[in-house]
């Protein structure tokens, strides 16, 4: 149960780190991004989206170490507790999985992509805004699913 209870503290904590970012991102940076024109919009994401594209280190560590710990959680609890016996476990575990990560991986980072490859010097304004239109409106909407999720996740991960 020792090693159980450690794979549960590494997931808490690391997953409410990754909460507390899509949380900053859904009610402090987007909609501070949202008070800016088209260009200077997707200007300043790609800025900041680029730090994490080019691997920041504790991103990366905290982003994936989730993951890891997550995946692990489900296969301790497997081994010591059982699927009948650990099933709350491996449940919440894959909720946070699908629900914050596949999300991640199948709308931001396309999403993300697509935005890094606008040239915003030499595309026209009209375009500038339904790009920006296209991006914001579903960017949004799924960050506030995984950050509902993330948050639910963390804090049933905390009652285990």
């Amino acid at each position: 149960m020792e090693i159980l209870n450690i794979s549960l503290f590494f997931s808490t904590l690391l997953c409410s780190l990754v909460t507390g970012f899509i949380l900053t991102y859904a009610i402090v940076v987007m909609p501070g991004l949202s008070k800016l024109d088209d260009k200077e919009f997707i200007k300043a994401f790609q800025v900041t989206d680029g730090i994490i594209q080019n691997n920041q280190p504790i991103f990366i560590i905290i982003w994936v170490g989730s993951i890891i710990s997550v995946v692990s959680t489900i296969i301790i609890s497997i081994f010591t507790l059982g699927i009948l016996e650990g099933w709350k476990i491996i449940f919440v575990s894959l909720v946070y999985l699908i629900g914050v990560q596949a999300i991640t991986i199948i709308i931001h980072l396309p999403l993300n992509r697509r935005i890094q490859k606008i040239d915003i010097n030499s595309t026209n304004l009209q375009s500038l805004n339904e790009e920006r239109k296209n991006f914001e409106t579903k960017w949004n909407y799924f960050n506030n699913i995984r950050t509902v999720i993330a948050f639910l996740v963390t804090l049933f991960f905390l009652l285990f």
